[in-house]
């Protein structure tokens, strides 16, 4: 176990804090543009089902007007092919992870992150602005866009983590990472803000601005981003300090290792680069599939709050859409800070994310295991689930149990999702193979995305079926889930810390 050092930030310097700012920026306008889809499914459903939704105003709009755009027949069809859509947005988002893991490992990452930002915000102006302003409403183009949706945006994430990894040692990872972790979060509020603010002129104007701020910041990380020390000749030692180097010809290759890369042979010769580890290699590396398979248990969770929170807030309380949008930012908002809300409620969830990500990570740093601090979270969460599920219809009260629902499940999620999957890139069992950071983060985040894709139509079927009570029953099993999988690396950690206090009460 290694001791936490509380001087730490003073090792980093500027570059540091601009590739925290952009990389962090990245998955904040990605996720904000993501977070719109969820924010507008009411309206989408409404525009999809005009004929039942407007039957009260035939005098004034004819029949035949309102048929015309007509997709479905009532709202409960339209609500279970917007599960659809999650579905398949997740599937194709965890299909890509796998590949762009792969390429991030050995592509350029700021080409790889840049492609993936900027055709994701393109494919969303054309899902949600184009097609409204044509008017042309069909499912299969719809699927067809959403596919694509799913593999441009899965380029990002493995590419984000990994130029963290390049640029922040071990020291304190679990501290910085779990603030950085915050993008997602930050962006569901961004995202909802930026929604609710156009909602009133029609939803395609909540995908316009979304998507067009995303594509202006794809361009910006073009020009701005280092993704390596290297590329200014420099390079990480183990406790972070950055080092002059010789410049590598390959500079954007991840640096893996926390260990001081040997740069010269006898007579002054370079070394090989290190070749990125292999796809199944990596899936096979200690702690990656537990991980993986706890955190599909745990993304299901996390995402299910993420697309389906406004839409149970307006249909659950019959709260205003604008109102649902922002009260369930404050879902990851739990993570922030501790304030009531004054304008909304689905925002307590992000707010507790981003709260349960730092103090948790910060946690984990101190005691020197992550798994041990998941798990308690976790099981805190699944009473904190049955305790939402009970809220009464005040907005107080719901955005005060919200946030520490967020608190409990997303400060966990954001952990796996960075900090452990760094850790898992970074391990001894690499050996020679140190470029592994991209792909062991793309499997992690793309087995959790397929657990969460399979969740998005398991809510909609199990809310219209059953009802809402049932779908939290559900999350709570699946939160159980996660710790019965990781279970094995709570013992392990638990003994290696056991084993670490005898050591020392011995030495006194």
């Amino acid at each position: 176990m290694w001791p936490f050092r509380c001087d730490f930030l003073s090792q980093y310097t500027h570059h540091h804090v601009v590739v925290f700012l952009l990389t962090f920026f990245s998955y904040v306008l990605l996720h904000s543009s993501r977070k719109t889809f969820s924010n507008v499914k009411v309206s989408i459903s409404a525009q999809w089902t005009p004929s039942v939704l407007n039957s009260t105003l035939p005098p004034y709009s004819p029949g035949e007007t309102w048929e015309e755009n007509r997709m479905f027949s009532d709202p409960q069809e339209a609500t279970l092919f917007l599960g659809v859509l999650d579905t398949i947005f997740l599937f194709s988002y965890a299909v890509g992870l796998y590949i762009s893991g792969v390429m991030g490992d050995r592509l350029n990452l700021r080409y790889v992150l840049t492609f993936g930002l900027c055709g994701s915000a393109v494919v969303e102006f054309v899902f949600g602005t184009v097609t409204e302003w044509m008017a042309f409403y069909n499912v299969y183009f719809y699927c067809g866009l959403w596919v694509c949706n799913g593999l441009l945006q899965s380029a990002v994430w493995p590419c984000v983590v990994a130029v963290m990894g390049n640029w922040f040692g071990k020291s304190g990872r679990g501290f910085i990472f779990g603030l950085w972790s915050a993008c997602a979060s930050v962006g569901n509020i961004l995202g909802a803000f930026l929604a609710s603010s156009v909602l009133a002129y029609g939803y395609e104007y909540a995908f316009l601005v979304t998507s067009a701020v995303q594509f202006a910041g794809g361009v910006v990380v073009f020009f701005g981003l280092l993704t390596s020390p290297k590329e200014i000749g420099l390079s990480v030692d183990s406790d972070t300090g950055l080092r002059p180097v010789e410049r590598d010809s390959d500079s954007q290759r991840p640096l893996m290792s926390d260990e001081e890369e040997e740069e010269e042979e006898e007579g002054g010769v370079c070394e090989d680069p290190p070749r990125a580890i292999g796809f199944l290699q990596a899936f096979c590396l200690p702690g990656v599939i537990p991980y993986s398979l706890a955190y599909a248990c745990l993304k299901l969770v996390n995402y299910s709050f993420f697309f389906w929170l406004p839409f149970y807030l307006s249909n659950n309380f019959g709260w205003p859409e604008v109102q649902a949008d922002r009260l369930s930012v404050w879902y990851d908002v739990g993570g922030i800070i501790g304030k009531q809300p004054r304008v909304s409620v689905s925002v307590w969830y992000d707010v507790g994310g981003i709260i349960g990500g730092t103090v948790q990570g910060l946690i984990s740093d101190m005691l020197g295991k992550r798994a041990p601090v998941i798990a308690v979270s976790l099981l805190v969460a699944m009473g904190a689930l049955v305790g939402y599920s009970r809220s009464p219809d005040d907005k107080v009260v719901n955005a005060a149990l919200l946030a520490t629902t967020g608190f409990f499940i997303g400060g966990p999620s954001n952990m796996i999702s960075s900090a452990i999957s760094a850790d898992l890139g970074r391990q001894d069992a690499l050996q020679g193979s140190q470029e592994a950071l991209a792909t062991v983060t793309g499997i992690v985040d793309g087995t959790g995305s397929i657990g969460a894709a399979a969740g998005q139509y398991l809510v909609s079927l199990i809310e219209s079926k059953l009802n809402w009570m049932w779908v939290f029953y559900f999350f709570v099993l699946m939160t159980g889930g996660s710790v019965l999988f990781i279970f094995p690396l709570i013992v392990g950690e638990l003994r290696s810390m056991c084993r670490y206090r005898q050591a020392q009460a011995s030495q006194l």
